[in-house]
């Protein structure tokens, strides 16, 4: 069943095109991942579908709802953990999620037997009576989500879950997230920046770039859509005949230049390393660095968009 479905959805900031003729499906179920780098357009795009931003053009449902025409309705059937956290923290953790129920007018015995099913859920029922200031940075997450869960959402919204947790912290609250969609039965849409984390967590993942999604696919089928091992030759120029002679190789699957990097995606790529050494060489090509590995998220951002994702 497909719960979020968007057409050619388009974001305007005046002269700025943040989100541009997106179009994509998430299915019920599903850990949905918008990945790219800061300025790629995944909080616009998210702002949209919860109805915090109102589109440009195109169009999007969510739970069958128009983002649009149908805004209580969308609202009322999702939740949506913020980048920034919007805890009380001279609160304690049940008061916290007390105030939220309340605020969506939770009967008194639901919205406790909800809250105490959720601090379970999440590893903080021991702490429900501390104030929110004391928590560590995982633990306000963990009821950052338990308060996005209040309300028997179907769709969970994700803004950057893990942004400044340390890795121990982050692989705790990803584990945590694949749980909770098996236990809840809910569907989560996830932006990140983290390649480790969306090919971690991710069902399936959009890459973003500049406004534009460049691709949807499972993280394991992108990364084997690059098909072998990727190598990449750093040298001081790459004249037209050179570039043009590598791809003539029969070993060679692909070969593409980008700036001052030639990636090339061959199958047993550590057999092919020192032939492209010896071609660049007879070209009367300096190798200044040759590289690898097997293919992963940051390859295949590289590849479809010829930017690095980190140093963005």
């Amino acid at each position: 069943m497909t719960v979020i479905q968007a057409e050619h959805l388009t974001r305007r900031f005046n002269k700025l095109l943040a989100v541009d003729r997106a179009s994509f499906a998430v299915e019920e179920g599903e850990i949905f991942g918008l990945l790219g780098p800061n300025g790629a357009g995944k909080t616009t795009m998210v702002s949209m579908l919860t109805t915090l931003l109102r589109p440009s053009g195109g169009s999007a449902r969510v739970n069958g709802f128009d983002i649009v025409r149908e805004g209580n309705e969308v609202r009322s059937s999702i939740g949506l953990v913020f980048q920034e956290t919007i805890l009380d923290e001279d609160l304690s953790a049940y008061d916290n999620l007390d105030f939220h129920a309340r605020l969506y007018g939770m009967p008194r015995e639901k919205k406790r037997e909800r809250i105490d099913v959720l601090l379970r859920l999440v590893d903080l029922e021991d702490r429900r009576c501390s104030r929110v200031e004391t928590f560590s940075g995982g633990m306000k997450r963990k009821l950052e989500v338990a308060r996005g869960l209040l309300h028997f959402p179907k769709v969970l919204f994700l803004d950057e879950p893990t942004l400044g947790l340390d890795p121990k912290t982050r692989r705790t609250i990803w584990d945590y997230l694949r749980a909770l969609t098996k236990k809840e039965r809910i569907t989560m849409i996830i932006t990140t920046h983290y390649m480790e984390e969306a090919d971690y967590l991710c069902d399936r993942v959009a890459i973003m770039n500049r406004g534009k999604i460049i691709t949807v696919d499972s993280p394991e089928n992108l990364k084997n859509s690059l098909g072998g091992d990727l190598i990449i030759l750093r040298t001081d120029l790459f004249p037209d005949d050179f570039l043009h002679e590598v791809k003539g190789l029969e070993y060679v699957k692909e070969a593409k230049r980008e700036q001052d990097e030639l990636l090339i995606i061959t199958e047993h790529g550590e057999t092919k390393i020192e032939n492209m050494v010896t071609l660049a060489n007879s070209k009367g090509l300096q190798v200044q660095a040759i590289t690898l590995h097997k293919p992963t998220l940051e390859d295949v951002f590289l590849y479809y968009t010829g930017e690095q994702l980190e140093e963005k």
